[in-house]
């Protein structure tokens, strides 16, 4: 399997790009994993991957979508993308995920990958504004790769975005960036309408036939205005997803992505362990996409460095979403995220701002984390790479004991878990505040 992606990676795409790829997101992304290792020995704090969106606005209204892409458009302007890249790639990183809003609404989007060439960007995008020549500028920079979300079959896929043809338009911006040669990248929500269809063998073939080089298996978030809990996949659902991800990583010459859980199959969450924070669209700094809450923004007079370093309210975070639960505290446990956001007077950034009723009105779903359930790596490159790279930075041997952990209740009955869960306890969990730190 190892020598069959090797080869499509040198006869499907672009050598120089592959190169590219090796150096900056390989060699220099591992690099800053060991300079974030190196700061946390010294009690020094700064993410080696940040997600950054760099614009609200977007050319579709998916269902559960969290960000404000109907209001007035919003943007990181090419300057302070240029000073907020520049102090992270003196503090070692060279690795960027790229959100939006659709991000090639951006005016200035391509200029930005231009200005800094020494950079690697992961561009989640629809697909719809790939055209022939916009792949071919990406093919040119070398320093990109696109991935590109499909939610499901036709018919699925435009009743998830919103409109009409846009599975169609997705498929034409995949073919534009595989006949260019382009490291391309297909990334799913996984959830109850597309399971069946797109957790498939079929599919990744499918994939592979496209010359698409890797894909990613998000987990649906019930989060945002309109959250579609009846979208959310059950632990059973979610605990397959995971041994199917395994399972074709050994068979299939594609590379597949998961977020969610470390070399041995233990569940995690990159914001609680630290491995990445997200940057708004306004410039606030917060623990993930979903969770639309800050206190600092990269507009901030203090250098980047200072404001990761001394942030009082993302620590805090990380230490509570780290004894909550080793899932997503978002779907865990909205009332301490709630509780937590409030006592620290946190800044609701949406725009829409409701930050704090939706969280106020979201119950308690699963997430991840299946103890008793955990699935490890069977193949050696994904497990070696995750044991060095994606793990949890001894963030939950500091803060998490499973006797606190509470599962996911509904009318005081466990909903959706396992036989092999403990006995429903009630979490106590300190508040940290600044006045408190």
């Amino acid at each position: 399997m190892y020598l069959r992606l090797a080869k499509r990676a040198l006869l499907e795409t672009d050598k120089r790009l592959v190169a590219k790829f090796a150096w900056l997101m390989g060699y220099k992304g591992l690099r800053s994993v060991v300079k974030h290792k190196s700061r946390l020995k010294r009690g020094e704090f700064f993410p080696p991957f940040l997600y950054i969106s760099v614009i609200n606005s977007c050319n579709l209204r998916c269902q559960g979508c969290w960000v404000d892409v109907a209001a007035k458009q919003e943007k990181i302007d090419i300057d302070a993308m240029d000073s907020l890249l520049n102090q992270a790639k003196a503090m070692g990183n060279s690795f960027f995920g790229i959100l939006g809003g659709e991000p090639f609404m951006h005016a200035d989007l391509l200029e930005i990958f231009a200005r800094h060439p020494d950079a690697y960007f992961q561009v989640f995008t629809n697909g719809h504004f790939i055209t022939d020549e916009v792949a071919k500028e990406l093919r040119r920079l070398g320093n990109v790769t696109p991935l590109i979300s499909i939610e499901g079959s036709e018919i699925i896929s435009d009743e998830r975005r919103g409109r009409g043809g846009v599975y169609s338009k997705s498929i034409e911006g995949i073919e534009n960036c595989t006949r260019n040669k382009l490291l391309t990248g297909v990334c799913t929500s996984l959830c109850q309408t597309n399971y069946d269809d797109l957790l498939q063998e079929k599919w990744i073939d499918r994939l592979i036939e496209m010359g698409v080089f890797y894909t990613w298996y998000h987990i649906y978030r019930i989060v945002g205005p309109e959250p579609n809990p009846q979208l959310a996949l059950t632990p059973e659902q979610q605990y397959q997803a995971r041994k199917f991800v395994v399972e074709m990583r050994c068979k299939k010459p594609i590379a597949i992505i998961d977020a969610y859980y470390d070399a041995d199959g233990n569940a995690l969450c990159p914001a609680a362990t630290g491995f990445t924070h997200h940057i708004s669209p306004y410039g606030d700094i917060e623990p993930c996409p979903v969770i639309q809450f800050a206190k600092e923004s990269i507009h901030d007079e203090r250098p980047l460095k200072e404001v990761f370093n001394e942030s009082e309210f993302l620590q805090g975070f990380r230490e509570l979403a780290a004894s909550s639960t080793r899932g997503c505290i978002i779907l865990e446990r909205p009332d301490l995220l709630n509780e937590y956001a409030r006592k620290n007077e946190a800044k609701d950034t949406t725009v829409r701002g409701a930050a704090y009723q939706e969280l106020d009105e979201l119950q308690t779903n699963p997430s991840q984390y299946n103890p008793g359930r955990e699935v490890p790596e069977k193949s050696w490159a994904y497990w070696l790479l995750k044991k060095f790279a994606f793990h949890d930075y001894g963030a939950y041997g500091r803060h998490f004991e499973l006797k606190n952990w509470r599962p996911t209740i509904k009318d005081g009955e466990a909903v959706n878990q396992s036989q092999s869960h403990p006995p429903l306890v009630q979490l106590e969990t300190t508040l940290p505040t600044s006045a408190e730190k």
